[in-house]
């Protein structure tokens, strides 16, 4: 029986593995190979690692992880969670299964586009969602904004001291005359019609509405939803947040005594919802894995 099984290998995931390999916990690491950045060229915003490209740092990762012998790294996904007789059993995807003390859900979220034809294939190289990660590269340029206004709203006071010339985008419907007034209130020009489509042209990205198209450097979505990736928040009946994610102490610990979450797919109440960011995930992932130690040596003595 493993002290620890880490269901994720992202950031989270990563520094809670090898937190615990330190410690000289035994812990398992499953990676599905499923990533919310798995489409992004280049991660930003991390000191040490700005510009490095994601599957490079998980690789660099893993390869540090294989230094701990109690750190065990398996190429699979969870496939269910239950309780045992003491901790838990957890259904692997090759039909296997092994059991742990702990569990660390790191699993991560999903986005969910707005529906524009052509969105998907442009996320994580030409559209994004964090200036923080983000905005800098587009610097000086044109962008364009998809989406609500008043997440819009908020994307412009981020990006407007960055960015060039913005142009904002309704998605489905046109924007209500007192939403594009108060668009307009902050210096962007804001279409009449809705994204039509969007797609890569001459280095940046080409938005065609109805009646019009339009050359930006780069889109940002300021619409669209983040998802549990995985059920298990669900399966074991975790307290969740309007935000839709995990609710967690400072320790990253849930609802569930011995479940702990980290990551995108968790964050405390007192914070409005979760940052999306590599550091922050990190960690979180360190303070997942301390909050087992905590419960290790609580039950040792």
């Amino acid at each position: 029986m493993y002290d620890a099984i880490v269901i994720g290998a992202g950031p989270a995931g990563l520094q809670a593995a090898l937190t615990l390999g330190r410690m000289h916990r035994s812990a398992l690491l499953l990676d599905s190979g499923e990533y919310r950045n798995g489409t992004v060229l280049h991660m930003h915003n991390m000191v040490g690692e700005d510009g490095t490209p994601p599957a490079e740092f998980r690789a660099t990762a893993r390869a540090e992880l294989a230094a701990y012998d109690d750190v065990e790294v398996r190429d699979l996904s969870a496939t269910s969670i239950s309780a045992a007789e003491t901790g838990f059993e957890v259904q692997l995807s090759d039909g296997s299964s092994a059991t742990g003390r702990h569990i660390v859900l790191a699993t991560g979220v999903a986005d969910d586009l707005p529906p524009v034809p052509g969105l998907q294939d442009l996320w994580g190289t030409h559209a994004f969602s964090c200036p923080f990660c983000d905005g800098h590269e587009h610097a000086g340029t044109p962008i364009g904004i998809l989406g609500a206004a008043p997440r819009a709203a908020h994307l412009i006071g981020l990006l407007g001291r960055i960015v060039g010339d913005i142009t904002v985008f309704p998605v489905g419907e046109p924007f209500a005359d007192e939403d594009t007034a108060m668009l307009q209130e902050r210096g962007v020009r804001v279409s009449s019609a809705p994204a039509a489509s969007v797609e890569k042209s001459d280095g940046g990205v080409r938005i065609r509405t109805a009646d019009d198209e339009f050359a930006v450097g780069g889109v940002f979505v300021a619409s669209g939803t983040m998802r549990q990736r995985a059920p298990f928040a669900a399966d074991l009946g975790l307290r969740m947040l309007e935000s839709g994610s995990i609710e967690i102490d400072e320790f990253g610990r849930t609802s569930y005594p011995g479940v702990f979450a980290a990551g995108d797919l968790a964050h405390r109440a007192t914070l409005p919802g979760p940052m999306a960011s590599v550091l922050l995930a990190a960690a979180a992932g360190q303070l997942a894995a301390v909050g087992i130690i905590q419960s290790l040596l609580a039950a040792e003595h």
